[in-house]
């Protein structure tokens, strides 16, 4: 990474079904602007906000609910470029910095993507194997990190 002011801060989530850790399916939303591509929830940390702060008003903004513990955090800022596309946008950002999280719903945790400004048209939970299936590809390798990192701690 060149320079951090060119990252946009941002923290990710990595949800767990209520059948963890029985089962390791990790929640995947479909965007609404890009047509089968899947991905975790994340967004942007306000300036001034504490990064759990900002991790569970994302949640509630992407998927309607806050209702959900910590399980781990990766242990380190993450880094990606977004496509030339992408990145016009977002400027004058190059890509994002972000703070990842495993994340468990509580039992009486409802997911709702009709939120004020909804990010996904749907929703499912996947084998953690196969995320990488349904990923943008600008975002596979950082996937594939934190992935990894949770499944050497023994979480995934």
């Amino acid at each position: 990474m060149s320079n951090k002011s060119e990252y946009r801060p941002n923290v990710a989530m990595i949800i767990v079904s209520n059948d963890y850790p029985e089962k390791k399916e990790v929640f995947i939303g479909q965007r609404n602007d890009l047509l089968d591509i899947w991905q975790f929830p994340q967004g942007g940390i306000d300036k001034g906000e504490e990064v759990i702060d900002a991790l569970f008003r994302e949640m509630e903004e992407e998927i309607g609910t806050s209702e959900a513990k910590i399980i781990a955090e990766y242990p380190e800022w993450i880094s990606y470029d977004f496509p030339e596309k992408i990145a016009k946008k977002m400027q004058p950002y190059k890509g994002q910095t972000q703070r990842y999280f495993l994340i468990r719903l509580k039992k009486k945790a409802k997911i709702n993507l009709e939120t004020k400004h909804p990010e996904f048209i749907a929703h499912k939970f996947v084998d953690v194997n196969e995320v990488l299936n349904h990923t943008a590809h600008f975002k596979k390798p950082v996937y594939e990190s934190v992935i990894n990192y949770f499944k050497n701690e023994g979480l995934l």
